[in-house]
């Protein structure tokens, strides 16, 4: 439980002064893409002194936001043209939240 307490402190501490994609965050932490987002939801749901502000994915074919979709990760393919090459949601911690504890 600690070493995820220590992870989830470090990406607090990166979405506190950048806005990023958990690729980014994978490659600053050095932990797997796919691990990431477990964390980045652990922090949305239990982290109620902090808000996890999500930059929705886009389709880079039509330009298609996908504003109302609930899950972290990048999607597969765009709903509207059925494209693949999508640019996935980035996220940052909303100014004025401080960390707390799990």
């Amino acid at each position: 439980m600690e070493q995820h307490e220590t992870v989830r402190h470090a990406i607090i501490a990166l979405l506190e002064k950048n806005e990023l994609t958990a690729r980014e965050i994978s490659e600053q932490t050095g932990i797997g893409e796919k691990d990431i987002y477990d964390h980045l939801e652990h922090i949305q749901l239990h982290r109620q002194n902090l808000h996890l502000a999500v930059t929705p994915a886009v389709c880079r074919k039509c330009g298609f936001v996908f504003r109302k979709r609930e899950r972290l990760k990048k999607p597969g393919r765009c709903p509207v043209c059925r494209g693949e090459f999508i640019d996935p949601p980035s996220f940052f911690i909303q100014s004025g939240s401080g960390a707390g504890s799990c």
